[in-house]
């Protein structure tokens, strides 16, 4: 699992997040936080994951690019939508792929 340099994270976990993520890395179990992840196929933009579903022995985590941290679903919704919206608002498109690999190239 990539996670992204400047990631988005929601209100109600911004304080913990790090403490999150790791658990979420080392299967510690997050039963409500979200993961936000570039699309798994071309037609969409984002998926959102909840973390639970990544404690599955076979979940095949090892090519998410994780692009954002949410407490709960409702605020991974918002939260994929102030993704979007702000690379829309950066490049006047909704390639969201594109534009974190880009980032993500600049950065290394």
């Amino acid at each position: 699992m990539n996670w992204h340099e400047d990631l988005y994270v929601g209100e109600s976990i911004r304080h913990r997040y790090r403490k999150v993520r790791w658990k979420i890395m080392h299967n510690a179990g997050q039963m409500f936080a979200y993961v936000i992840t570039l699309a798994s196929n071309e037609r969409n933009l984002l998926d959102l994951i909840p973390a639970r579903e990544l404690l599955q022995k076979h979940y095949p985590k090892k090519h998410l690019y994780v692009v954002g941290l949410a407490g709960n679903y409702d605020e991974a919704i918002a939260l994929a939508g102030q993704i979007v919206s702000d690379v829309y608002r950066t490049t006047g498109a909704f390639d969201v792929r594109r534009y974190f690999l880009q980032q993500g190239k600049q950065e290394a």
